[in-house]
């Protein structure tokens, strides 16, 4: 089978996103055990901050609707929601490592399908309930519940982020109808920007000039891997583009290990790799549409 030139940009694009993605989970962990300061709260304003710029740059004048911002009660949730979901990801980085939050985190997808099946009566063949059914035992043993060790108030907040995720992907179900994609995504810069606002705003007066400077370029990795992704999408099944999505967390779990000694026992590795193959499963489901990123949670 020949691929066309326009699927081609379309996986470079998408595995420029999956090395932009992991790259800014690297370097926020890293940046946080040099600089104790440059926490998940930190990277979660800069994130707000910069993804604010980049949408303004590219969107303004071309959809992006800023007033929408304060006046749509549904936008308003999504923004919220999505923004708990970026500060939950970020501060687990810091804790768990970038390997095992990201893991966890990519559970999201499963439910987004769990939600979307109740809230929005979607109909799901019976195998995606079956590959759901997996990825959830797949959590439960990655976790260690009962199997190795106590789950930490980390990994339930890792969990609580994947939650919200899954929930925003419902939300933007209903609000691509009616709203731009920039808006949306927008909703959750400015969401994750004011949660961060407060607790941030003195631990980022203290960073030394280098560390603003890997903070910033670590936020406009993320805002341009977002921006990668979407373009990725018009080319690219939901089945492809998740396939590729699926390689993030074996290159971020590679690079906590290579740089910074992150390893997961014989049982957590079991228990991730069903879990990922359950949600690259439920997603290439050819009844089932995820929405693509620059619409949906990160």
């Amino acid at each position: 089978m020949t691929t066309s030139p326009s699927e081609k940009t379309g996986i470079t694009l998408m595995l420029g996103s999956v090395v932009a993605f992991a790259v800014n989970t690297l370097m926020i962990r890293g940046l946080s055990l040099a600089v104790p300061a440059a926490d998940g709260w930190v990277a979660s304003l800069f994130r707000g901050v910069v993804g604010m710029l980049i949408v303004t740059a590219f969107f303004i004048g071309k959809g992006f609707q800023p007033k929408n911002l304060f006046t749509r009660p549904l936008l308003i949730a999504r923004g919220l929601i999505g923004g708990f979901g970026i500060l939950a990801f970020y501060i687990t980085v810091v804790h768990l490592g970038a390997g095992r939050a990201v893991i966890i985190n990519l559970s999201y997808p499963i439910f987004g399908c769990l939600f979307a099946s109740l809230w929005l009566k979607e109909t799901l063949p019976l195998r995606s309930w079956a590959w759901m059914g997996a990825g959830f035992v797949g959590l439960l043993v990655f976790l260690g519940f009962g199997l190795e060790h106590p789950v930490g108030r980390y990994d339930l907040l890792a969990l609580a982020g994947a939650v919200a995720a899954g929930i925003v992907i419902t939300l933007i179900r209903q609000l691509r109808h009616t709203e731009h994609t920039a808006t949306i995504y927008a909703s959750q810069c400015l969401a994750s920007a004011l949660f961060a606002a407060l607790p941030a705003a003195q631990p980022a007066s203290t960073l030394p000039p280098t560390a603003l400077l890997i903070m910033t370029v670590a936020a406009v990795l993320v805002g341009l891997a977002q921006l990668s992704m979407t373009h990725a999408y018009r080319s690219l099944s939901v089945a492809r583009g998740s396939s590729i999505q699926m390689i993030l967390p074996l290159v971020t779990a590679l690079g906590g290990w290579a740089f910074f000694d992150e390893t997961f026992t014989l049982l957590e590795i079991a228990g991730g790799a069903l879990t990922l193959l359950a949600t690259w499963r439920v997603v290439a489901t050819p009844k089932l549409i995820i929405p693509q990123p620059l619409k949906a949670a990160a």
